[in-house]
């Protein structure tokens, strides 16, 4: 897959621009907030429908403007392909080769992985930040994953408003029915989740022995306790909720399930996010999102973009070399303040950004 121009409307800091990308590597390079983060968060928001860096699309909008557009043109497996998406103030709107989509049909259509140093979170913080990088990446690669997950949700705010009810009578007659399905979905969240974990976790381990020469060890796998069929999942999660009924009413939330999954994550047999060194977390971390990289080629047939905003100057300068080694055959986006400084001798497509605007 390759991405071959980008056009940026009211879009963060650029008033109206377009950007033309090539194969292998693309270097967005300038002083910092000129908008070279921007215009890779652009890409991104395309492929996935969401921004790495935001939860409401009402902060991607310029300044003082009502709405923003971006699109791009791509090829895939399918051939040609554009999406552009308009953001306003009372919602957005996608389309698709033209045609008018709901954002969720976005997704499958173009590949990105993105990697920036807050990406360090999604070791060190909680667990929301690694279940969000499963929804995300998963999302991309699976449509049933997609709708499970947002019924899921659904189902769980509906089981909760209940459990805040002062009816206790209404609340243990309703929490049955309401269980039935938050398992059937949970089931197949959980079970997605866990067989996604197990594919990532060889190829995040040779990535990180790749970046380190071998000197450190990386696990990750899913929680132990959703082992099993989707079948066998669903029917423990329905008894785990069955027999946790008091502590719910009393919580006014719902204490278990999916929603409060986490991912186990190791550096040599140690729990990376207690006891890793900021050096050590992000090379984990770097490691996790190559090896999604990985499982990109291996599901769908085709490289994503990989995009990496600001990383080089995070990194020492073997694991800049490691890295940039790592990204041949990619059609990868670089953003840095010097290009020169990154590129070791690699050829690639410069490409200068200078308060908002593209600099030829």
């Amino acid at each position: 897959m390759r991405i071959k121009n980008l056009n940026l409307k009211n879009f963060r800091n650029y008033a109206e621009e377009g950007v033309e990308f090539k194969d292998g590597l693309n270097v967005l390079f300038g002083k910092n907030a000129q908008g070279k983060t921007n215009c890779a968060e652009a890409v991104f928001y395309l492929c996935t429908g969401v921004s790495p860096r935001v939860k409401r699309d009402k902060q991607l909008i310029r300044h003082g403007e009502t709405q923003a557009e971006i699109s791009l043109t791509a090829d895939g497996r399918y051939g040609n392909i554009s999406i552009s998406a308009v953001i306003g103030d009372g919602g957005r709107e996608f389309k698709l080769n033209g045609n008018k989509v709901r954002g969720a049909d976005v997704l499958g259509n173009l590949f990105s992985v993105f990697f920036s140093p807050h990406e360090l979170r999604l070791i060190q913080d909680g667990p929301d930040e690694r279940r969000r990088f499963l929804n995300v990446s998963i999302s991309q690669l699976s449509r049933p994953y997609y709708v499970a997950l947002s019924r899921y949700n659904n189902v769980l705010e509906q089981r909760n408003n209940l459990l805040k009810l002062r009816d206790l009578d209404a609340v243990y007659d309703s929490l049955p029915v309401w269980d039935a399905q938050l398992c059937k979905y949970a089931a197949i969240v959980a079970r997605k989740r866990a067989d996604y974990i197990e594919r990532l976790a060889p190829l995040a381990a040779a990535a990180h022995s790749f970046l380190t020469d071998g000197g450190e060890e990386l696990s990750v796998s899913p929680e132990k306790k959703y082992k099993g069929s989707e079948a066998e999942l669903e029917k423990r999660l329905f008894d785990e909720l069955s027999n946790n009924y008091d502590r719910d009413i009393r919580l006014g939330y719902t204490a278990s399930g999916p929603h409060r999954d986490d991912i186990d994550i190791e550096i040599n047999g140690v729990d990376a996010k207690n006891f890793a060194s900021q050096g050590q977390t992000r090379t984990a971390a770097l490691s996790i999102k190559l090896a999604e990289v990985e499982i990109f080629k291996e599901l769908s047939g085709e490289y994503p973009v990989l995009i990496l905003d600001d990383v080089m100057s995070e990194l020492d300068l073997p694991r800049r070399k490691k890295l940039i080694e790592r990204t041949s055959g990619l059609q990868t986006i670089l953003t840095c303040t010097h290009a020169e400084r990154v590129l070791y001798g690699k050829e690639a497509n410069k490409i200068r950004i200078e308060n908002g605007a593209v600099k030829r």
